[in-house]
């Protein structure tokens, strides 16, 4: 599987739910690498849509992460591709790169629907969460072994980057610190 390309790429952030965050394991830093995926996606100009879940029950997409621009698309099924529409708004996007809440539900659920859909997938490991870290270290292998790519905030970034004389490099750099 080649590199993460950032012109076929979207940037898909799954449910980080104001109701929700509070109780995932290490949320501090899963949604610092969500934040930073956010602001490469914005300065890359890689496309980004954001999912929430039963937002009446949920709430909606906690502020340090909506405040970006990006469409939304709202769900009851865990598996967004269930959603009507939910396919044809990404359309034109071979790659999800792939953050979110919580990594053993709507995250894995969404991620085998996309692959099944023919999408390649790359589950960002260290911008996932689920309220039990078991939870989420079963979750990972799993799409794993169903052909998800796992990587890091820092591989998204860099292979987006391409190569050292992009002039976005020094800007990426203060994004990953």
């Amino acid at each position: 599987m080649p590199t993460i390309n950032r012109e076929s790429s979207i940037l898909l952030v799954v449910d980080f739910q104001s109701k929700l965050v509070p109780a995932i394991d290490d949320s501090m830093s899963v949604v610092a690498n969500a934040r930073r995926l956010l602001d490469a996606a914005k300065m890359l100009r890689v496309p980004i849509l954001f999912t929430e879940q039963n937002a009446n029950g949920l709430g909606s997409t906690v502020p340090e992460l909506r405040s970006d621009p990006g469409r939304l698309a709202h769900k009851m099924t865990f598996d967004a591709c269930r959603t009507a529409g939910f396919l044809e708004t990404i359309a034109d996007r071979r790659d999800l790169i792939v953050s979110g809440c919580e990594a053993h539900v709507c995250v894995l659920q969404t991620v085998m629907g996309l692959l099944s859909a023919g999408r390649r997938v790359f589950v960002v490991c260290d911008a996932v969460g689920s309220r039990r870290s078991e939870s989420k270290e079963t979750a990972t292998r799993r799409m794993e072994r169903n052909g998800a790519e796992i990587v890091t905030t820092e591989m998204v970034v860099f292979e987006w980057l391409e190569t050292a004389e992009h002039p976005r490099l020094r800007d990426m750099i203060a994004v990953i610190r």
